[in-house]
């Protein structure tokens, strides 16, 4: 099977600061799976001409989008992936909370947004993805006094059961000087998944 570049993108808030806007270009992505917090109009054409197939998630912040759904799952090669904003997951971030909600949602990789940090982790043979916040928008309840979220995306490529995880952060060093620092991150589905 063929694989497809899949951006995962979430908590936008500000479409005037997208740092990223360059390296996203039409024709290279697949689908997009965006976390919610769009909140406004623009944003959504933009990420709408991004990929044929842009699949959004309603954030909590996405008071103009009633209809938008809290989570959904797509498959990709043998992986179910779920994605939510993640504020309706009590206390946001957990990780027992998240597995309780990969198997509720029967996936084997959730992608969840709301804190604008990235994570990454396997845990109980699952895999879970925070994308962070694409613009680097201010949260008050996830960082330290006197850090700040560093603006980040993901993009997937999912090849059967794994998934090669790309995860774009714009980073500043010492002298202010902005940069792009791209990481990877590799889940294979295993073929005799953990039980509880």
């Amino acid at each position: 099977m063929a694989s497809r570049l899949v951006l995962v993108i979430g908590d936008l808030f500000i479409p005037d600061r997208a740092p990223f806007k360059k390296l996203l270009t039409p024709g290279k992505i697949g689908q997009v799976l965006c976390l919610g917090n769009l909140t406004d109009k623009e944003t959504y054409e933009f990420l709408r001409q991004l990929a044929p197939d842009l699949q959004i998630v309603k954030g909590h912040f996405d008071v103009d989008a009633p209809n938008l759904a809290l989570s959904k799952v797509v498959t990709h090669g043998s992986l179910r992936i779920g994605f939510t904003h993640g504020h309706t997951i009590i206390s946001p971030g957990d990780a027992d909370n998240l597995l309780i909600s990969a198997r509720q949602m029967d996936v084997d990789v959730l992608l969840w947004g709301g804190t604008h940090k990235f994570e990454a982790y396997e845990l109980e043979g699952k895999f879970f993805v925070n994308p962070g916040s694409a613009t680097g928008a201010f949260s008050t309840s996830w960082f330290p006094d006197g850090e700040e979220p560093t603006p980040s995306f993901c993009l997937m490529d999912v090849q059967g059961d794994v998934l090669v995880l790309y995860v774009y952060q714009l980073k500043t060093d010492a002298n202010g000087v902005e940069n792009v620092g791209v990481e990877k991150v590799s889940y294979r589905k295993s073929s005799n998944p953990a039980t509880s």
